[in-house]
């Protein structure tokens, strides 16, 4: 039967869960006050702790007055990110400043730091047997330094560069007085690592000056012999002379052509003026000719003479043309004139033209030079970038050795840390909590138990019920197998078999005793007064049915040998086999010969005995009574506490038990949830039932379930039984014997037993 089949047929209670709080109520108490108890001493007794906090601030501590000039522009930009500040953490918790506080505080006369200064007498013992090491064996600053990283702690406090360092000691001035010690000391440290750096960079730049300072004059020196050598001379706009007369020339021939242009352009405007006898008002140059005004002026003064005589004479009146011939020679002047300024201006043209090829001379050769000079201006400028460079850096060596030097020598280097808050003497301890830990004691007790009593309720299966509608459903009637009140008497045995002639054997399967012994193990039996088809009775009483009731024919249904019964429930894959025994305890060898045999072949078997006098399991068992079946049914045992190994094969049993049968009657009907558990939890479950019915054997078949007749001989009662099991729903009956096989409680030579 599968695991999912079982929870299938079976619920939790939640009425009987919970209730088993109820009914352990008194140990859940004891429990939880003994929890409570040991607590609150220990609380009470533990040595007190007290923990002290100094925080450190990281800012810059240098004045605005102080400041270098380079670093004037710096002020906004935060001198430590988030990494920076879980550095300075590391740097604080480092051994080196932990050994100078160890050192100035004198830690290592404290027993607290230094353990091996009073060693208690169980600590002392400890180390002679090897159960914890020898401080002794250990350096002093070792020992005291993991002291102090055990009782430090130094963090970041998040968005912000404050750093916290806590303490701890048993002492509360020195709790108080370790963290500002630290801070002190990592204060001192910073101060100590910025006057190193800046001795070394004194010392570095000292060297590097005198050397730079040599070869920059070197370098302007070049810069010189370079400029002589090329003649290089440097002329206005720091510019080379060639390349400066190159550009007053060029400036100068383009005036030269300009003027020579505008000559020639003026010379050919009077020219053709005069050729064409045009009037020369037009030309600028011949009005601008003093000469000619002062014609013009003598020429305006005739005509107006002229027409003031036209208005009494006439045109050939001698004074007429007396003025008439005097206007004619003062044009014929006007235009002398005007051929004397064209001349000049051809001889301007002229004189411009031969200064333009002069000028154009010139330029070419000064093109030449300004090429060659360009050429050697570019090494020059070389040399000059190399000098200039050096002296830059020479200037800034210099003001920065300068700035070391003044600090070195007034011994002024702020430190960009300081102490933001130091530590207060704690006035309570931080360690222990008395309330704290009592409440946590007792709520914690108090959970495990009602968790252990849940589970404990859960795993013995006191909290399940049967699922409404499956086959495992409530009836009045009770599980397990009607069984005698006392062990069945040997009349019901015409001949007793060899195999229980053996002394091993009846040394396992005891006489029967009288009713008086008999009735603790026929009232264990859940179903005794329920069943009553399959009461046994007295020998008496046995007869007189007999005789009142017709024989029975004999039975004519063929038997297997003990293999044969186990090769079938191997081969058929039975999960359960119910063992009947109709002739008493001596036919019980049969389940447990099978049961092993089965167990032999390699599989997980489990032989349940149910029944009265536990004939079943006493011989796999050693002498003495074992919690079973009965004790699991009343609550008194889990599965691990009544299943047993048997001592002469890989078996394992469940016996009758020793509990109270009449507090075992109440549960019975847990007795199919326990079948399917142990179903699920093994391959093959055989159950041993004594003389029991059909209806007996009932509740403990299932799935998968063979049911099987044992007998020592074929008589009339083992024949009526198995006839009835049959006409009762159980048609594939088969009948085994244990006739031929060793007793069960002998070991059989090659079988493993469970001690093994």
């Amino acid at each position: 039967m599968s695991v999912q089949s079982a929870a299938a047929d079976v619920d939790v209670d939640l009425r009987q869960l919970f209730a088993s709080l109820a009914r352990n109520w008194l140990r859940i108490v004891l429990v939880v006050l003994l929890a409570t108890g040991l607590a609150f001493a220990f609380a009470s007794l533990a040595t007190r702790h007290y923990k002290a906090e100094t925080q450190v601030e990281i800012a810059p501590r240098e004045s605005i007055y102080t400041r270098p000039a380079s670093n004037n522009n710096d002020t906004d930009k935060p001198i430590l990110d988030e990494q920076g500040v879980a550095t300075q953490v590391q740097i604080i918790s480092s051994n080196e400043i932990l050994k100078q506080v160890s050192q100035k505080l004198g830690l290592e006369k404290l027993p607290e730091f230094n353990e091996a200064l009073d060693m208690s007498a169980l600590s002392r013992a400890l180390v002679l047997v090897g159960l914890k090491s020898d401080p002794m064996e250990i350096p002093t600053e070792e020992r005291v330094l993991k002291k102090m990283h055990e009782k430090l702690n130094v963090y970041g406090v998040e968005k912000t560069r404050i750093i916290a360092i806590e303490f701890s000691s048993e002492d509360p001035k020195l709790a108080a007085a370790t963290p500002d010690a630290i801070a002190a000391a990592y204060i001192a440290g910073q101060g100590a690592a910025k006057l190193e750096s800046n001795s070394a960079a004194a010392d570095f730049l000292a060297p590097e000056i005198a050397d730079l300072q040599r070869q920059v004059k070197d370098a302007e020196a070049k810069v010189a012999a370079y400029r002589a050598q090329s003649d290089l001379l440097m002329g206005g706009n720091n510019s080379v002379l060639a390349t400066q007369q190159l550009s007053e020339l060029s400036s100068e021939l383009s005036k030269v052509r300009a003027n020579r242009a505008a000559a020639e352009a003026t010379a050919d405007g009077v020219r053709r003026a005069l050729q064409n006898g045009g009037s020369l008002d037009a030309v600028p140059e011949v009005l601008s000719s003093d000469l000619i005004q002062r014609l013009r002026e003598r020429q305006v003064e005739l005509r107006s003479n002229i027409a003031d005589l036209s208005t009494t004479l006439l045109g050939n009146h001698p004074r007429i043309r007396a003025l008439k011939s005097q206007l004619s020679d003062l044009d014929a002047q006007i235009r002398s004139e005007a051929q004397k300024i064209m001349k000049g201006l051809l001889m301007q043209a002229e004189t411009a033209k031969a200064r333009e090829n002069q000028l154009v001379a010139d330029v070419n050769t000064l093109k030449a030079a300004s090429a060659q000079a360009g050429e050697q201006q570019v090494d020059l400028d070389a040399l000059q970038r190399d000098a200039t460079a050096k002296r830059q850096q020479l200037e800034l060596y210099l003001t920065n050795y300068r700035e070391a030097a003044s600090r070195q020598d007034r011994n002024y280097l702020p430190v960009d840390a300081r102490i933001a808050s130091k530590a207060s003497v704690p006035s309570e301890a931080y360690f222990p909590k008395v309330g704290p830990i009592v409440g946590a004691a007792f709520a914690a007790s108090l959970l495990i138990m009602a968790i252990v009593t849940l589970l404990r309720e859960l795993f013995s299966g006191r909290a399940m019920r049967p699922a409404s509608g499956s086959r495992f459903e409530r009836i009045d009637e009770v599980a397990m197998p009607r069984v005698a009140q006392a062990p069945v008497a040997k009349p019901f045995l015409r001949q007793e078999p060899a195999v229980l002639q053996d002394p091993v054997v009846r040394q396992e399967l005891p006489e029967p005793a009288d009713e008086a012994d008999a009735e603790p193990y026929a009232a264990a039996m859940p179903a005794m007064a329920e069943a009553p088809d399959v009461v046994a009775m007295p020998a008496t009483a046995a007869t007189e049915q007999t005789a009142v009731e017709p024989e029975p024919a004999r039975s004519t249904l063929g038997e297997i040998d003990i293999e044969k019964a186990a090769e079938k429930l191997i081969s058929s894959g039975a999960a359960r086999a119910i063992f009947v025994s109709p002739e008493g305890d001596e036919a019980a060898a049969s389940a447990i010969l099978v049961a092993r045999e089965v167990a032999d072949a390699g599989l997980r078997v489990l032989l349940l005995d149910l029944t009265a006098s536990g004939a079943a399991s006493r011989p796999m068992l050693d002498s003495g009574l074992f919690p079973g079946i009965t004790n699991l049914l009343a609550s008194e045992a889990q599965f691990s506490d009544v299943i047993h190994a048997d001592l002469y094969s890989d078996c394992h049993v469940i016996p009758v038990g020793t509990a109270d049968p009449v507090r075992a009657m109440r549960a019975a009907d847990r007795l199919p949830i326990i079948m399917q558990s142990l179903t699920t939890a093994y391959d093959l479950v055989v159950v041993e039932c004594g003389p029991a019915d059909a209806q007996g054997i009932g509740r403990l078949t299932g799935d998968a379930t063979e049911v099987f007749l044992s007998m020592l001989e074929a008589d009339d009662e083992v024949t009526q039984a198995a006839v009835k099991l049959i006409e009762n729903g159980y048609p594939d009956l088969t009948l085994v014997t244990p006739l031929g096989h060793e007793p069960p409680g002998n070991p059989v030579p090659g079988r493993r037993t469970a001690a093994a």
